[in-house]
């Protein structure tokens, strides 16, 4: 009966042996331990996944900024933006020596002295200076009244120059003044204590600006019906040469 037991235990496990294989053979058998747990390894297809964007290359990553000075063309759009602002030192800038740039010189732009010459006799000569921060212009003659009078001394044709007198600033011109007739063929002599200077515009006897009052010596100039006048001159030798 011993015996027998032993025997039938025996089969028994050679059984159920038999059986496990079987089981693993065909599929059908208990399920990997590792897949029950979810630590198994990722299969070979997810490995090959597109990179996560820690390890992608910065030489493929998106170099597009939001930066308005960049925006419409990386650098080239950048400096662009920049010259835009850019236009005070550009060709908007004006210059003061173009002839279409400069001002009319008058009382409120330049300093007028006026004062006898004891050569040619019976001469004064007026002298006018650029005081201000722009090249000004002198357009054909003084326009002189000396105190009341009510008539306005005539310019010597001959003494038109070819050119516009311009003055940079610091710069002089001059007009010559015969005050009188030298043999003495004038009439309505007087002695002024006044001299008004009268600037001309770009057109002949239209208003150039505010005039200028130059001091006289304190005993006056004697003036008469022959008293003329220069055209603006840029010498002091071609001023008194009438």
């Amino acid at each position: 009966m011993r015996t027998s037991r032993i025997r039938l235990f025996a089969a028994t496990g050679a059984a159920l042996a038999a059986l496990a294989l079987t089981a693993c053979e065909d599929g059908t058998g208990t399920e990997d331990e590792g897949a029950g747990t979810g630590t198994s390894q990722p299969s070979a297809s997810a490995t090959t996944d597109t990179p996560s964007d820690s390890a992608k290359d910065p030489s493929k990553e998106d170099t597009t900024s939001n930066d308005p000075a960049q925006a419409g063309g990386g650098k080239n759009g950048g400096n662009k933006g920049a010259g835009g602002s850019g236009t005070g030192t550009g060709t908007g800038d004006k210059d003061d020596n173009a002839p279409e740039n400069h001002v009319s010189c008058n009382g409120s732009n330049t300093t007028v002295d006026a004062r006898p010459v004891p050569r040619p006799v019976n001469h004064m000569l007026i002298t006018v200076k650029n005081s201000g921060s722009k090249t000004c212009d002198l357009t054909y003659y003084p326009v002189l009244r000396f105190d009341e009078m009510q008539w306005v001394p005539q310019p010597i044709e001959a003494s038109k120059p070819q050119a516009v007198v311009t003055l940079a600033p610091g710069e002089t011109a001059y007009a010559g003044v015969l005050l009188s007739a030298a043999d003495g063929s004038g009439d309505g002599g007087d002695t002024a204590h006044k001299l008004t200077v009268a600037f001309q515009g770009r057109t002949p006897n239209s208003d150039g600006g505010p005039s200028a009052v130059p001091g006289l010596p304190a005993d006056g100039v004697y003036y008469d019906s022959s008293m003329a006048v220069t055209y603006w001159q840029q010498s002091m030798a071609d001023a008194l040469t009438y």
